[in-house]
């Protein structure tokens, strides 16, 4: 059977390459019926074999494309072309003349046909009145396979390959070798237009509303930055005037701040020496001019009571200052006076004796309240 078959590929491929093309643009008229709708795979496998039967090579292509009015099933058989006549061979299969030249005793084959010169329903009828069993047409212009349309052409399967596909086929039944194919049937990738629409304006819609959201988002924060910037710089200028408001002196011997039993600058946290210079802020707090100044520029307040200093001088921001405290002009000069008053609490008085060993208990611990 091998041989009969191959006998049968020899006849009907002894013809030269060297017959006339037809144009791209003719290809195009002539093919009547193109849906380019939906896309039914087909893998065509293809094993070549020599003379006796041995295999020289096996091929393979997942770019098969069923033909829309074709049965979508398996196929199987040796290839053919259309015989030569009067030593021409019409590969497009679209002359009335043309014949196939079948083999005896063979119960499958697949005609192999070029794309154009006449419709699809042509070629795979003319196939199809030899008892061919598929028609495989290639290309002839473009790599891309396309969906034909053949109405009215039976159970014959017709699949579209690749021309680079088609024509190494081609190229092995001119060496009077034996092509056996097989085509299987893919799963179908259906293309919903109205879905591919409807996710397109989705997300161009997402997209612009995105970005809108980004550029509005960023205006702001430029805009926030910018007033917090002109508003940082205006608490500034009003916070180097309010330092320029407050008095300063310099430390001289016999100053309170001389004293031991005075605090040292909450600042720096170091005593007050003669000649520092030093800055007191409407709360009456006493700093060196070095370290309280910077402060101020950038708080504001006081470092001890978080008192307000513009708000103590009458100067109005904007922007208010952080964790600053309203001045009590009122308690602070109750204060201040009842400072001035009293003498300073010896603490060392209300500490235990050392030479007392034994804890008092609280029967023994008295409390005076005064008024």
């Amino acid at each position: 059977t091998v041989g009969a078959l191959a006998a049968g590929s020899r006849g009907a491929s002894m013809s030269s390459l060297s017959c006339s093309q037809p144009s791209s643009a003719l290809a195009a008229r002539s093919d009547r019926g193109v849906v380019p709708e939906e896309h039914v795979g087909a893998t065509v496998n293809a094993t070549v074999l020599d003379g006796r039967g041995n295999v020289v090579q096996v091929m393979s292509s997942v770019d098969g494309r069923y033909g829309q009015n074709s049965p979508k099933v398996d196929a199987r058989g040796v290839v053919l072309t259309p015989a030569p006549r009067n030593g021409v061979v019409d590969r497009q299969g679209c002359d009335p003349a043309t014949r196939f030249l079948v083999p005896a005793r063979t119960v499958q084959w697949v005609a192999l046909l070029q794309r154009g010169n006449c419709t699809f329903k042509e070629k795979i009828l003319k196939a199809a009145s030899f008892n061919a069993t598929a028609v495989l047409i290639y290309n002839n212009f473009t790599e891309k396979t396309v969906m034909m349309g053949h109405e009215g052409t039976g159970d014959t399967v017709a699949v579209m390959i690749t021309e680079a596909f088609g024509k190494e086929l081609l190229a092995h039944l001119d060496r009077n070798l034996t092509v056996l194919v097989s085509v299987l049937f893919r799963p179908t990738k259906n293309i919903n237009r109205g879905s591919l629409v409807f996710v397109s304006i989705s997300f161009i819609v997402l997209m612009i509303i995105s970005t809108a959201w980004f550029i509005f988002y960023f205006i702001q924060k430029i805009g926030s930055r910018s007033s917090q910037h002109r508003g940082q710089r205006h608490l500034g200028d009003a916070a180097k005037k309010a330092i320029g408001k407050l008095s300063t002196r310099t430390v001289k011997k016999g100053d309170k701040e001389t004293h031991p039993d005075f605090n040292h600058c909450a600042v720096c946290i170091e005593a007050y020496q003669l000649n520092d210079v030093v800055r007191i802020l409407p709360c009456k707090h006493v700093f060196h001019k070095v370290c309280v100044d910077p402060w101020l520029n950038e708080h504001c307040t006081c470092p001890i009571c978080k008192l307000n200093i513009l708000k103590a001088l009458g100067i109005t921001t904007s922007v208010p200052c952080v964790d600053s405290v309203v001045l009590d002009v009122e308690r602070l000069g109750f204060a201040q006076a009842s400072d001035s008053n009293q003498p300073p609490v010896n603490l060392d008085q209300l500490s235990p004796p050392h030479a007392e060993a034994a804890p008092r208990t609280p029967a023994d611990i008295s409390i005076a309240v005064t008024s």
